[in-house]
């Protein structure tokens, strides 16, 4: 039996002052009501020092059914971009249910020829798993525009705003690795231990179903890997469930440590003696698995985003409560080649 080869990580090459970066609709639509958090997100990207760009379908009102337009509209729009060389990073507006629809039209060899950051989560993890099982793309699990950097980012205090300005500007023009990312006071160890390993996640649900696909990641893309993971919405039993999945199909058998973030809306979580709460749901799937568990990291649905760039080697201190990035991102701009 041949046994498929885990891809390499394809980094993209770093940004510079003056890039162009595109918001687009990559699944769900714009409601008009969210259009001032879309601006406050453009201004956020222009003190990064960006030119800001909107994609056509990215239009106030516009929408199919629970998308921003029918799956083949947004995997065109979205491939006119991945070829255009003068668009230098793709943003998500937002998350939402069209993924799924488009993941066999998307023009991978365009992809490879110029590698470029895709940011975003919920939706769009799948993109990013996806994306890194067939090309080795680094992806960007990253805040969305709307309600990310413009909505979340401006509650937060402004140190942290700054800080996360800050992060995410290192992330994509940096060509050193970041190192530790800032650890908040949510952080807490479910099992301790330390490992160093590939990042590899999203939504829960969104890894279950990547699996489900003729896209699946090769098992072996999970040998000694970091898994990170988030869920919104849905019930505790959901997770659970979810979770036994990725134990029957093998990948709880090949990582080397785990991440979880803030939950964010799941039902029954912890609300009565009969109710057990995320860290028991964990390690009661993890059994006698060995692997430290770092829980309640700041990325997902809960609020503003740590960056998790998808391929890139992390070093994980469950005890100490500490995740650091120990590669870069992105690749310097003279590095001949698409990948690095």
């Amino acid at each position: 039996m041949i046994r498929a080869a885990p891809p390499q990580p394809l980094r993209p090459r770093a940004l510079a002052p003056g890039d162009l970066v595109v918001i687009a609709s990559l699944s769900g639509p714009l409601d008009v009501d969210r259009v001032p958090a879309l601006e406050r997100s453009v201004a956020v990207l222009r003190r990064l020092g960006f030119r800001v760009r909107r994609a056509p379908l990215l239009e106030a009102g516009r929408h199919h059914w629970w998308s921003a337009a029918p799956p083949a509209e947004i995997a065109a729009e979205f491939n006119g971009l991945l070829r255009d060389p003068e668009v230098r990073a793709i943003i998500a507006h937002d998350g939402g249910q069209t993924v799924l629809g488009y993941l066999d039209l998307i023009d991978v060899d365009a992809i490879t020829a110029d590698p470029k950051p895709v940011l975003g989560y919920s939706d769009i993890s799948l993109l990013h798993l996806v994306l890194y099982g067939r090309t080795g793309l680094v992806g960007f699990h990253a805040d969305l525009a709307t309600p990310g950097l413009g909505g979340a980012w401006q509650a937060a205090p402004a140190a942290r705003r700054a800080e996360l300005e800050k992060l995410y500007s290192t992330l994509l023009t940096g060509t050193e690795a970041i190192g530790a990312l800032p650890a908040g006071p949510s952080w807490e160890c479910w099992r301790a231990g330390r490992t160093e390993g590939r990042l590899i996640g999203g939504v829960l649900n969104r890894i279950v179903r990547a699996q489900a696909t003729r896209f699946a990641l090769p098992l072996e893309s999970f040998d000694g890997a970091v898994l990170f993971w988030e869920e919104m919405g849905g019930r505790a039993s959901w997770v659970w469930s979810d979770l036994q999945v990725l134990r029957h199909c093998g990948i709880l058998d090949r990582i080397s440590g785990m991440v979880v973030g803030v939950p964010c809306g799941i039902g029954g979580l912890g609300t009565s003696g009969a109710s057990p709460n995320l860290p028991e749901i964990v390690l009661d799937v993890l059994g006698d698995r060995d692997i430290p568990v770092l829980g309640n990291v700041e990325f997902g649905h809960a609020g503003p985003n740590l960056p998790m760039p998808v391929g890139i080697r992390v070093g994980l201190d469950a005890r100490r409560r500490t995740l650091s990035l120990l590669e870069p991102a992105v690749r310097p701009l003279m590095m001949a080649g698409p990948g690095g």
